[in-house]
């Protein structure tokens, strides 16, 4: 019989008040696509049992129907919205167009897409609103102004409770700010960066000025390095069968397998394997936990395509506090990737 899993931990969303699970479940690359629809709810329904309650998704995930089997798995477990956090991301609406290979306005973060592209999500969803919508990219063609203006109209509707940015620079983060106290609306709440312990520039170097003055949340994505980091692909001369690499085809995944940098990241994750043996964790809890470690990561988002690997993942709550300087100090051993803090400038 296994052990019980660790009560899941419930963080604020940046400077709101709103309380999502330290671990979320989200669809890219596999809900309403690679994933069979049955096993997409059995995954949901095993994050839900674990104490999750935020689950993410997007329009762009499988031409919207990630949507979809999100919105058919509240419904088929009877689960109460407002015991939920929802969040969906704008930017990549083609699937909404009759033509998606010229999408036009379906494309991009102007009034017009996020208004309308909302609408299409939440139709997908069967839901209302949600809790948090995204601009998935930054749209460096629409003005800044238009783009704080839509988001919070879908705030002003009820659409959404709070809008966040994805993979914007942190002077975009900050220009959505000034424009929206300047204009009395609210600004960006959570930005969603990939963040793991390979990619670590982002959050720990250019975003670190924005946590404190606007109180900014990360919600952050692939905290396994799409898998590198479980070490399942240590001494593969190719993708092994079943994996991310092996069977996803998309033209938003690139397959980093066998270049210099995927060599030197093996590297890496070879030697984190005795610092996660000796804490009796799996390559991939320790990851977790390393990124649940950063106090500014309100909730790190999960990927699954099995219910096993859902509460293996939770698991990972339980070394959070096993992380002690002595050990952080191992794990920069390893790695050796650590961002230099900049100079001050006179």
């Amino acid at each position: 019989m296994s052990a019980p899993l660790p009560e899941m931990d419930y963080r604020f969303l940046g400077r709101t008040g709103l309380k999502v699970s330290a671990i979320s479940l989200g669809g890219w690359l596999t809900y309403g696509g690679h994933v069979e629809n049955e096993i997409s709810f059995e995954c949901m329904k095993a994050a839900y049992d674990a104490g999750i309650n935020f689950f993410d998704t997007a329009e762009l995930y499988e031409g919207g129907q990630a949507e979809v089997v999100l919105g058919q798995a509240i419904k088929k477990y009877g689960w109460k919205q407002n015991d939920l956090v929802i969040s969906t991301k704008l930017y990549w609406g083609a699937a909404n167009s009759a033509n998606p290979s010229n999408p036009l306005n379906n494309k991009g973060l102007s009034r017009k897409h996020i208004i309308e592209g909302m609408e299409a999500s939440l139709k997908r969803l069967d839901l209302p609103y949600v809790d948090i919508v995204y601009a998935h990219r930054p749209d460096r063609q629409t003005p800044m102004d238009e783009i704080v203006r839509a988001f919070n109209h879908l705030i002003n509707t009820g659409k959404a409770f709070y809008w966040g940015t994805s993979e914007w620079t942190a002077s975009e983060v900050a220009d959505a700010w000034r424009i929206a106290d300047r204009l009395g609306l609210i600004g960006p709440a959570v930005e969603q960066p990939q963040y793991n312990l390979l990619v670590r520039e982002r959050v720990e170097r250019e975003y670190r000025w924005l946590y404190e003055a606007h109180g900014l949340g990360l919600t952050v994505f692939s905290p396994l390095k799409q898998g590198v980091l479980t070490g399942k692909y240590l001494g593969a001369e190719a993708p092994p069968p079943g994996t991310r690499l092996a069977e996803v085809r998309s033209p938003y995944f690139r397959n980093p397998f066998g270049d210099k940098t995927w060599q030197r990241e093996l590297e890496q994750v070879a030697a984190l394997k005795p610092i996660a043996d000796e804490l009796g964790a799996s390559l991939a809890q320790l990851a977790l936990a390393w990124v649940l470690k950063n106090k500014h990561v309100s909730s790190l988002i999960t990927g699954a395509s099995r219910p096993e690997q859902v509460t293996e993942n939770v698991r990972a709550l339980a070394f959070v506090d096993k992380l002690t300087p002595e050990i952080i100090e191992k794990i920069e051993k390893a790695v050796e990737n650590k961002p230099a803090e900049e100079r001050a400038r006179f």
